[in-house]
Parts: C-alpha cells; structure tokens; sequence
C-alpha cells in the first residue's frame, strides 16, 4: 500500500479506560452519577481546557470543589486509566514501522495525556503526532483532519483512518481521507 496510515488511540490502540471508579471514589460520588459529567465535558477537555477547568467542571456539576492538588490527582488517575495498550495493536503498529509504512496518530486527548503519551516506547512508531488538546479542534471536525493531511504533506486520499467512533471516521471521510472504523487489529491488517 501507499500513503499513510493514521490510528485514533482511544480504544483502538489502548482499550477503554478503567479509571472511572477510582476517578468517582476520588471525588467521593458513586460512579453513576460521576461517569455522565465525566463524558460530558470530555470534548471541551479534549479541545484544550486546562486539567483544572476540566476537573473543576466536573466537580462543580456534583457539588464538589476541585483544588489544584486534586485535580493533578484526578488527572494522574485518569491518564493511567488509559495507558493500557493492546497488544494487538502495538504487534500491528511495530509491523507496519518496520515495513516502512507512514504512521500518525490523530487523538482528541488533553494535552497532559498527549506529553505522557509522548514518552512512551510505542511512541516511536508515529512520524507525525497530532493531539487535539494540542491544537485546540477535535475530531469529528473538519479542521483537525485538514491541519492532520496538511502536516503529512500528501493528498487527504492519500491516507487510511482508523477510528472507533462511527462519527470520527465519517468525518474524516468528508475530510476525504479513506476512513474505517476500528474492529481490531486483524481486521485492519486484512483492510490494509
């Protein structure tokens, strides 16, 4: 194949994550009640709100003040939440690097969770890195797949999508990017 290929990572390279107990326990509300806020305001934290506007947001809808530490707290919780990486994806990841196959990944995830994400081994695999806590605009939008193609430097056709969110892959198709949505890492490699 040519062209690259860009991964969401989100339950796609990493599963869902597992920090929403501990997330609640933290804050000391049952996790019914603390999941709605939590993805509530997850796209405003994903388009670049700072990790204290987010947590203080959620708090306040449960009628509990975040300070600093907490919040620093919460977002430690909630970064390990999501650093477990399937190792499905990695195998795929490392074949296609070695193959000399283009990799970028395209994540809308706050900045905190973008330098950890940064640091980490499987890291090494993406030739471009795009985080939309970063840049302040977040997939399904239009703008995020044009500054993603325009830091590739190929045509939008030139590049394959994976996502696992039916609404991030029909946005990047609009965007004209050849977009799928994620059912594992077999069945990318058979698409690919």
């Amino acid at each position: 194949m040519t062209g690259w290929v860009v991964f969401d990572y989100g339950e796609v390279i990493c599963g869902r994550t597992t920090a929403l107990p501990d997330l609640a326990a933290t804050l000391g509300v049952p996790l019914a009640e603390f999941e709605p806020h939590y993805w509530r305001l997850r796209d405003v934290y994903d388009r670049g709100s700072s990790d204290l506007e987010y947590w203080g947001g959620v708090g306040e809808a449960l009628g509990v003040p975040v300070d600093e530490s907490t919040s620093d707290r919460l977002t430690e919780i909630d970064i390990r939440g999501w650093s477990d990486v399937r190792e499905s994806s990695l195998e795929l990841l490392a074949g296609l690097s070695e193959a000399g196959v283009p990799l970028a990944l395209l994540s809308n995830a706050p900045s905190s969770f973008a330098r950890f994400a940064e640091r980490q081994d499987w890291m090494r695999h993406f030739r471009v890195r795009v985080f939309s806590g970063d840049v302040g605009v977040a997939k399904p939008d239009a703008e995020i797949f044009e500054l993603l193609v325009a830091r590739l430097g190929v045509p939008a056709g030139d590049c394959v999508f994976f996502d696992d969110r039916q609404s991030n892959v029909d946005g990047a198709r609009a965007a004209g990017l050849r977009a799928h949505v994620w059912d594992g890492a077999d069945a990318a490699r058979a698409l690919l």
